[in-house]
């Protein structure tokens, strides 16, 4: 039985989140890991630079700051410059090490399991923080002294005993310093734009730009990798066909004449800017009195039927191709 007066441990865990037990930066770090967790997601928000400023310091900076808020809840263990500096370094050296942990599991590095890996460490070590905080004396535990920064800066740029002109200058710097970090922020989040392409490869069933399949049977089936890079700074709907074409060069003229062309595989591709695809497509060709796998990539749209042989490669935005031999 608990003593008379005491507060059983459960009760003191409820307690730790009560609203006066709760600090402002660890409020700002519950609302950070929310803002961009939904900024990466939100339909409309994800495609505006809110979704890179408000993803930046959720990489850089706020999992290893609240992981030092755990890991030091009192107000004199660490100082607050020191606090600053190991908030940027161990966020540096925590990010990477979520990653490599992902690279050995089924869900491997991509864009879900990353920023949900990155929510739960945020959260939880911000929860750990706020639950050892709420276990010190009051007067021991860490607080960001946000109203003695915001009265320094404001005696700082603006003393009471300055003149109208002093204030009106500071006014201006202080300005200006907001338009030259605003600039850089800027300059970050929205970088020129460089060259525009698209990546188009085929690999082999293992995944290797080797072992593809050249040596065929009539109407045995097989299969490739067929990827597609999207770098054209916009959404994009590719259009891939896959053609067993039979396809004659002459060496006397260095030309190529197409002599026949059978479409036996085509599919579209929606991508993102900077995203890429990369799939297996099972495919068979059902007839000998060819020579080649002929690999073509529309933009935006495919052409008509009516366009076919030697013009319809001509108008591919990339192609590629296999020497193959059917028996």
């Amino acid at each position: 039985m608990p003593k008379e007066g005491s507060i059983p441990p459960l009760g003191r865990l409820f307690s730790s989140f009560s609203p006066e037990n709760t600090p402002a930066d660890l409020v700002i770090v519950y609302l950070w890991t929310v803002l961009s967790a939904l900024a990466i997601y939100a339909p409309v928000v994800n495609e505006t630079p809110l979704r890179l400023i408000l993803a930046l310091p959720m990489v850089l900076f706020f999992p290893g700051y609240s992981l030092i808020a755990a890991l030091f809840p009192g107000r004199g263990e660490i100082d607050g410059l020191e606090r600053l500096a190991l908030s940027f370094g161990l966020s540096i050296a925590v990010v990477p090490l979520i990653g490599l942990v992902l690279n050995y599991t089924p869900f491997g590095i991509r864009l879900d399991p990353v920023v949900t890996s990155l929510v739960i460490f945020t959260l939880c070590m911000a929860v750990s923080a706020q639950v050892r905080r709420a276990g010190l004396p009051r007067s021991e535990r860490f607080e960001v002294p946000f109203r003695e920064m915001w009265a320094a800066l404001r005696a700082e740029f603006f003393p009471s005993e300055s003149s109208r002109i002093d204030r009106a200058l500071s006014a201006i710097l202080l300005v200006a310093i907001v338009a030259a970090v605003a600039t850089t922020v800027y300059v970050v989040v929205v970088p020129k734009e460089g060259e525009k392409f698209t990546e188009f490869y085929i690999l082999g069933k293992e995944g290797k730009a080797a072992d593809y399949p050249t040596d065929l049977r009539a109407g045995q089936a097989e299969s490739i990798i067929i990827g597609v890079g999207n770098h054209e700074y916009r959404n994009v709907t590719y259009f891939v066909e896959l053609h067993f074409v039979d396809q004659e060069f002459d060496p006397a003229t260095n030309t190529s004449t197409v002599r026949s062309m059978e479409r036996i595989a085509s599919f579209p591709v929606t991508l993102m800017h900077n995203t890429t695809s990369q799939e297996q497509h099972t495919f068979s060709v059902n007839r000998t009195g060819g020579n080649q796998l002929k690999f073509l990539l529309f933009m935006d749209e495919a052409p008509p039927d009516s366009l076919w042989g030697a013009e319809r490669i001509n108008q591919s935005y990339r192609d590629l191709h296999l020497w193959v031999r059917v028996r």
